[in-house]
């Protein structure tokens, strides 16, 4: 028998009904999705009118200097400032001046950098940068461990465990890119002292070096719409939302009652998020309150970045989604948000649903014309979809197609981490430490122009990638020959895309 009739004999009772359910699964989810935008960007909309602000939500008053003579800076509670690296040669002295320059009661601060660097240079520089700030006068701790176990989260719950940490009553948490201004403290703590029921104050991200490439330009894109939009509404209509590991300040006694720091995946963060909140915690975030940080400006960062942002939710999903389910101190309401929108949806369906329908199954169409796609389910609603997710970055709305185009593309590696996640497979718990550049490319590179990658030509194709490319090329191309609607049109411009990050021609490119 020849391909072609082995083919037509299973085209008809077992490719055409496979594909049309497909169709219609992923039409459901995108509905789904589309439903949530609409929801949040109702919300945003609404509070933005009704001017709620965080300060009109929850009590706040300034922290004043000398309202009580006989307390003096004991008024102030006692903050630990952690600051986890490793092997931060490019940014260390950035993070570590940044949190020294906190203005707050020098005897009402520790700063700890909790150093798990394998790289005996750069923790002597680190280590040299600590007691420099010192002999300034800073309680400035420098920590290490005799191994890395946990990473992150095994890096903070040791830091936690020191005697100095007793007698301090909140925790600021810094990644080593971060840079907090002088006056974070002082905008954020009140929340906390003046609300008793608030657990966490999570401030929003400014980014350094978004103008850097357009990768960064476009990460920009899709984190302004997180901050901007998911974690104001969270914020205003939940009292909760995903921390995001850093830039934020925990009432220690919240962050202890929820059973600390756990390295069971790869989103310590957002792990002990939801077992506070399931404890009746409440989060605030402000979206005026903004700390410098760097976005990963090479493909290679960002991608691991990105399996380690997806696979991590997931996997935290499949083994809260019960306990979620079960508590008993929360609302029901606050169950169905944390459950269906803040995981399900967001976490789940949005990575899976962008990949197969948008890259696998609206392509497969063009090949069997039997099975139709409505044209509201691949035209309206993710046009839609993509308008309300680029409006939080306004200076970039004229790059909107090729952000969709490389979100599509990133949908790959998001859908398979979310699978890993989801299936708890090998590399579940797989920990790669974002690279930061720091001025690394600003001093290699002084002019604009980039310059060649020093790499073998298998590290720098992406098998992956290309395959997806070339499955969108023939389908395009089947398209163009056979096809009655005009799909080729995206479906030629997705696979450049995707043969463009399957070359590794994409972001930064710095000289090794």
């Amino acid at each position: 028998m020849t391909l072609s009739g082995a083919w037509q004999q299973v085209r008809g009772p077992v490719i055409v009904p496979l594909l049309r359910a497909s169709v219609l699964l992923c039409v459901a989810m995108s509905a789904m999705l589309f439903t949530e935008k609409v929801y949040m960007a109702v919300v945003v909309l609404a509070l933005r009118l009704l001017g709620r602000r965080p300060k009109r939500q929850s009590r706040w008053e300034p922290m004043r200097d000398g309202e009580d003579p006989e307390l003096g800076s004991a008024a102030y509670p006692m903050v630990l400032v952690q600051i986890p690296m490793y092997n931060e040669r490019e940014v260390y002295r950035l993070s570590i001046g940044a949190a020294c320059g906190l203005s707050w009661p020098s005897d009402r601060i520790i700063v700890q950098v909790l150093d798990d660097s394998t790289d005996p240079v750069v923790k002597e520089l680190v280590q040299v940068e600590c007691q420099r700030w010192a002999r300034k006068g800073v309680n400035i701790k420098y920590e290490t461990r005799n191994n890395r176990c946990g990473y992150k989260a095994g890096a903070l719950k040791e830091g936690m465990k020191h005697g100095y940490v007793k007698d301090c009553d909140l925790v600021a948490i810094f990644d080593a890119d971060f840079q907090p201004e002088p006056d974070f403290l002082s905008r954020s703590v009140p929340f906390l002292v003046h609300n008793p029921d608030i657990a966490l104050v999570q401030a929003r991200w400014k980014f350094v070096n978004a103008d850097e490439c357009l990768m960064t330009r476009m990460q920009e894109m899709s984190l302004d719409y997180h901050f901007k939009v998911e974690q104001e509404v969270g914020s205003s209509t939940y009292a909760f939302f995903g921390f995001n590991g850093t830039a934020g300040v925990w009432r220690i006694s919240a962050l202890n009652e929820a059973g600390g720091w756990k390295d069971r995946t790869t989103v310590e963060d957002m792990d002990l998020a939801v077992r506070a909140s399931l404890k009746g915690w409440k989060f605030v975030y402000l979206g005026d309150l903004k700390v410098k940080n760097e976005l990963p400006s090479t493909f290679k960062a960002f991608r691991y970045q990105q399996h380690r942002w997806s696979c991590g939710p997931a996997n935290l999903f499949r083994k809260m989604v019960m306990e979620i389910i079960t508590n008993k101190k929360v609302t029901l309401w606050k169950k169905i948000h944390v459950v269906y929108n803040f995981f399900f949806l967001r976490k789940v369906v949005a990575h899976i649903v962008t990949f197969v329908f948008y890259c696998l199954v609206i392509p497969a169409t063009v090949l069997v014309p039997e099975v139709e796609v409505p044209k509201w389910g691949c035209v309206y609603i993710p046009a839609i979809i993509t308008l309300l997710s680029v409006v939080g970055t306004p200076r970039s709305v004229h790059l909107v197609i090729f952000w969709a185009l490389f979100e599509n593309v990133m949908s790959l590696h998001r859908a398979k981490a979310t699978f890993i996640g989801l299936l708890e497979a090998h590399t579940v718990n797989e920990w790669v430490v974002t690279e930061k550049l720091g001025d690394t490319v600003k001093t290699k590179m002084p002019s604009k122009a980039l310059k060649k990658l020093r790499m073998g030509i298998g590290e720098r194709l992406h098998l992956w990638e290309l395959g997806v490319a070339a499955y969108l090329f023939i389908c395009g191309c089947y398209s163009i020959s056979f096809g009655n609607n005009h799909y080729f049109i995206f479906l030629l411009m997705q696979s450049i895309a995707f043969f463009i990050v399957g070359v590794g021609y994409v972001g930064t490119f710095v000289t090794q």
